[in-house]
């Protein structure tokens, strides 16, 4: 039977909404998006870098317990309400995935929050062996 497992942050979005930030199933690692939250105090910086870096923090937590690291993301999608604040998040972005070069997307859309100006989603594969 294959192992499936929710991630949870401590974020009150996954309590609120009902979803978890990954889940793990199989070798597979789901990530859900993922915002520049701080979960530990609930706050989120008004730079749209200073988001992204820290979806990164987030995302790199969530992977860690999943037990695999930015090295196994095969799959980033980035959702941005501003087209215009892409390319100042790509030195932050690239220092994580410029090596990897997973398969990427970027749309815009509106976010759940006024406040939010980037969210990442990511999908890994657990090394196996």
């Amino acid at each position: 039977m294959t192992e499936r497992r929710a991630i949870l942050s401590g974020s009150t979005f996954e309590e609120q909404i009902g979803y978890a930030r990954a889940v793990v199933d199989g070798d597979w690692v789901h990530v859900s998006g993922t915002t520049g939250f701080d979960y530990t105090t609930m706050t989120i910086s008004d730079d749209v870098v200073e988001q992204a870096e820290q979806c990164l923090r987030n995302i790199e937590a969530a992977l860690a317990e999943a037990k695999c690291t930015f090295a196994d993301v095969v799959r980033v999608r980035y959702l941005l309400p501003d087209r215009e604040d892409f390319e100042p998040c790509w030195p932050v972005l690239r220092r994580c995935f410029g090596d990897v070069r997973p398969a990427a997307t970027m749309l815009m859309c509106g976010l759940a929050d006024h406040r939010m100006k980037i969210e990442i989603e990511v999908c890994a594969r657990r090394a196996t062996g």
